[in-house]
């Protein structure tokens, strides 16, 4: 929000009606929305959303940047009260079931779990591996999940549960079950 602050007055509002018109295009759209009807959607040029967006992902961040850090922080609130492992599952679910619901949150979560070198450079990058971080220490140091399961690796095949249940054409119906296929593999080996 500094860039927004620091801003004349009319770039401001531009970069808001902008950020309006593309969560409104996205939730219609998915994340191939057209840039262009974005910009007329918001009553400016081509020009002014590129110069604020110069690139889609940019425009994808900032819409949804908000909603990823309330997923980060609901992994917080999830794991002060749920025990370790049931936090991740729950989180984990809740990843895939947004994922599905909002159109182009799971395009965004995806690119920003597709190289963890490169996510860690952007809010919602930084903010949902960072959770799923918090989350994983947590799990493993509870002895619910195996030792050598790396975050990256979790929020990907989390990604993968999402596509699944949207290819089984079922929406969030069967992602608990899924889930719990995927995490009782991911469990250490009973000693």
């Amino acid at each position: 929000m500094t860039q927004v602050k620091a801003m004349r007055a009319d770039a401001r509002r531009n970069y808001e009606r902008l950020l309006r018109a593309a969560a409104e295009a996205f939730a219609e759209h998915g994340e191939r929305a057209s840039l262009d009807d974005i910009a007329k959607r918001a009553g400016v040029g081509s020009g002014t959303l590129y110069r604020h967006f110069p690139t889609r992902q940019a425009l994808l961040e900032a819409a949804y940047v908000d909603r990823v850090q309330a997923l980060a922080a609901r992994a917080d609130d999830l794991a002060q009260r749920l025990p370790p492992g049931e936090a991740l599952t729950e989180w984990l679910y809740e990843v895939c079931v947004g994922g599905i619901e909002v159109r182009g949150l799971k395009s965004l979560l995806g690119s920003a779990v597709t190289d963890g070198s490169t996510a860690a450079g952007t809010p919602c990058g930084t903010a949902v591996t960072g959770a799923a971080t918090r989350l994983v220490v947590a799990a493993r140091r509870e002895g619910t999940l195996r030792p050598d399961v790396e975050p990256i690796e979790l929020l990907r095949l989390a990604h993968g549960v999402a596509t699944a249940s949207e290819l089984a054409d079922d929406g969030p119906r069967h992602i608990r079950r899924y889930l719990s296929l995927l995490t009782e593999g991911l469990r250490p080996a009973a000693g």
